[in-house]
């Protein structure tokens, strides 16, 4: 496994001891290592968010070239979507 060293400001080193000292990490290499991971599942998360925003841009766009629009208000779509996903 490769060594790199980082510099972190205090806080964030008493973070890392912290978590060590209680056990929850044995060492403050882990403790990086999972904070990375998260990192790395945030941005994965993010990209397929953009890309599913990207994909329903394109079919509106798609439906509005082809002259299909909707005839609901702005208010009628919000309460369905609130039906739909909040249950109310």
């Amino acid at each position: 496994m490769a060594t790199m060293n980082v510099s972190l400001p205090n806080d964030m080193v008493e973070f890392v001891d912290g978590e060590v000292a209680t056990g929850g990490y044995a060492s403050s290499s882990e403790v990086v290592r999972d904070a990375l991971r998260l990192l790395q599942h945030d941005k994965a998360l993010e990209q397929e968010k953009l890309a599913i925003l990207r994909r329903e841009v394109n079919i509106g766009l798609a439906d509005a070239a082809a002259g299909r629009f909707s005839s609901k208000t702005v208010k009628e779509i919000a309460d369905e979507v609130r039906r739909e996903h909040f249950g109310g």
